[in-house]
């Protein structure tokens, strides 16, 4: 096989594979580790790229992976969490180094190797916590939390493995320091000086509208590369650091807007992430799972019971993070992509330094080959037992990542901090039938939010008890800073269709589109007609119509107004939805709420007859509307 077609179907694998897993609703990096790791039995990566090329991929991808995440961070987001997250990306940290060495050191690493697994092992990082939170959906705190840990302490945790790497092969403790001292100093300059440069040049490009949409992702992509090599090539593994901090001024500058860009990256960084899990388990072979499958699961189980809660516990002392909020990061921290790519890269790197030792040995004489071949037999040493850290990391990975991603739901759910069925309903707009619906829900044990501008109807919803929130949905806070917690779907219910369709795509990368709604457009009927597309709004810039039959907002209110009102009927095998229909012939199928689940009703919605509880618009026995109609009955 060559290298197109090896890497045609590591991308159609890949992309399957995570698809698969969002439709099981498990931790995609599960499935691309398994089928990598299935694949590499099959194919080798390295023999169709090469050892070189490969890793050359594999340092572009992690970097391009840290930028998109970085660009993602905003400082707003530490005014209740700073704290913290400066603990958990310094003092947490350097806590778990030591640890993490102590635990490789007790299963029989060699002791430089076991300080550099452990500088390693530190990071957690957004290509499994980012899948995670998607599913688990918590509080805004504890998210934030995770994520700028997973982001930040990445580049982090592979400056301090490279200087421990450089120390290692330094050998003696007297070179060592300075020379892990050197290479910091150069690493954080020159962080410093190319995100200067590059991020004003980019800035300034931007303002002026120098650089035309549809180039704006890749422009970005391009200075990323460039940043990231530029680095590598000034200070050895120095990129990851320099294209994060790039990323972090980037995403925080003032009125610098950056969504083509996101959108772009983010799309990259779903294909990146399983190629790179897909390409890199297929490096390890079942032989070497088995000979490292006792020593893992006792390193593991020390990462997991001691190391990870110690750190936190410590580091996060005196910072004002709650208990539940302790228990819950203690309980967190899957490794991802970096963990493996650096130790892949680091045994590529030492067998280099080995062999070019021989080599050099070769060419000198005397005592000065003596020592070269001493030399050149401690690195192919310490080359050997960095290629048997490998399948120790990957094991990691995958038992982290399994431990983590199947067990934290259940863990936060019961702590207060999320749910692991985020079935909960947002709306924009608190007309009175929105309020009812609210208060409906609400009842069934279902979470929900409105979003209102209206100080009057923003009150009545508080005073029934509702969560309300008065902001514009299309402001910054209810895009960014909204917590949304517990929101499985989302309705955009005001009088603008307008803002409807725009809030309902906006809310969509969150949600999903499977999930957003917006109330049937004023001008729904010329869409169908002749010259609708002078007429009517495109329908691209239209959400799915919730409710059957659907109602715009007009419709809604004039029904609200002629005394139909929100209604839960359990349906059951005495009362169906037959006889539900046959009493309430006029009703509006709002919701079905079955077995904790609650969905939006729509017209291809098949309503099951019984075994839910049916959320409607109906007419109460009573109301003008129905003795109205039981007057003309009686008529006719």
């Amino acid at each position: 096989m060559g290298p197109a077609e090896y890497l045609a179907l590591v991308i159609v694998v890949a992309v399957a594979s995570q698809w698969f897993a969002w439709k099981v609703k498990v931790p995609s990096i599960l499935i691309l580790l398994i089928v990598g790791f299935g694949l590499g039995q099959g194919v080798a990566p390295e023999e169709v790229l090469g050892r070189d090329l490969l890793f050359a991929l594999v340092s572009l991808a992690v970097g391009i992976i840290l930028f998109e995440g970085s660009l993602s961070l905003k400082f707003r987001d530490l005014r209740e969490v700073g704290k913290p997250v400066r603990r958990l990306c310094s003092v947490t940290m350097l806590i778990a180094w030591p640890l993490i060495t102590l635990a490789a050191w007790a299963v029989g690493v060699e002791w430089r190797l076991a300080l550099l697994v452990g500088a390693i092992l530190v990071v957690t990082g957004p290509t499994v916590i980012n899948p995670i939170l998607r599913q688990l959906r918590p509080t805004r705190r504890v998210s934030n939390m995770l994520r700028w840990e997973g982001i930040v302490v990445d580049p982090i945790g592979a400056i301090l493995a490279v200087l421990v790497y450089q120390a290692v092969l330094v050998g003696g403790p007297d070179g060592a320091i300075a020379t892990a001292l050197e290479a910091l100093g150069k690493s954080v300059g020159i962080a410093a000086v190319l995100t200067l440069v590059l991020g004003a040049g980019l800035e300034f490009l931007m303002r002026r509208h120098l650089i035309p949409d549809f180039l704006e992702g890749v422009v970005f992509l391009a200075t990323a590369i460039g940043a990231l090599e530029l680095s590598n090539v000034l200070q050895p593994e120095s990129g990851l650091l320099t294209v994060t901090v790039l990323g972090i001024y980037l995403g925080n500058r003032p009125g610098l807007h950056l969504e083509h860009v996101q959108e772009f990256k983010e799309h990259l960084q779903v294909l990146f992430v399983g190629a790179l899990f897909v390409m890199l388990a297929g490096r390890v072979t079942p032989d070497a799972l088995i000979s490292i499958a006792p020593q893992a699961a006792i390193f593991v189980a020390a990462l997991i019971l001691i190391v990870r809660p110690g750190s936190v516990s410590l580091g996060l002392l005196g910072t004002g993070a709650t208990r539940e909020e302790r228990v819950l990061l203690a309980c967190m921290a899957p490794r991802g992509i970096v963990a493996a790519a650096v130790t892949s890269i680091f045994a590529l790197e030492l067998d280099h330094a080995a062999d070019e030792a021989s080599q050099a040995a070769l060419e000198a004489s005397g005592a000065e080959a003596d020592a070269l071949l001493l030399e050149a037999s401690r690195l192919a040493g310490l080359a050997q037992g960095a290629e048997e850290l490998v399948p120790l990391v990957f094991v990691t990975i995958v038992a982290t990542v399994a431990i983590y991603g199947l067990g934290i739901g259940r863990l936060a759910e019961r702590l207060g901090l999320a749910t692991t069925t985020p079935y909960g309903v947002m709306f924009a707009g608190a007309e009175q039938w929105v309020r009812e619906s609210a208060a409906v829900l609400r009842d069934l044990k279902v979470p929900t939010l409105i979003i209102t501008q209206d100080a009057g109807n923003l009150r009545k919803a508080r005073m029934e008890n509702i969560r309300a929130e008065r902001t514009h949905i299309l402001s910054e806070y209810a895009m960014e800073e909204m917590d949304l917690a517990g929101i499985g779907s989302f309705i955009s219910a005001t009088s603008d269709d307008d803002a409807n369709g725009t809030a309902a795509r906006e809310f969509a990368s969150t949600l999903s589109s499977s999930n957003v709604y917006q109330l049937r457009r004023s001008d729904a009927d010329q869409q169908t007609k002749k010259g609708a597309d002078r007429k009517a709004t495109a329908l691209r810039f239209s959400a799915r119509v919730p409710f059957d039959p659907p109602q715009s907002f007009e419709d809604m209110n004039r029904h609200s107004r002629a005394g139909m009102r929100i209604r839960s009927t359990k349906l059951t095998d005495k009362f169906t939805l037959d006889d539900f229909r046959e009493m309430q012939p006029d009703a509006i199928g709002l919701f079905i709420h079955q077995d904790g689940v609650t969905s939006v009703i729509t017209e291809e919605t098949k309503v099951p007859q019984t075994g839910i509880s049916l959320v409607a618009m109906v007419t109460p026995r009573d109301s003008p509307r129905s003795v109205k109609k039981r007057r003309d009955e009686s008529a006719e």
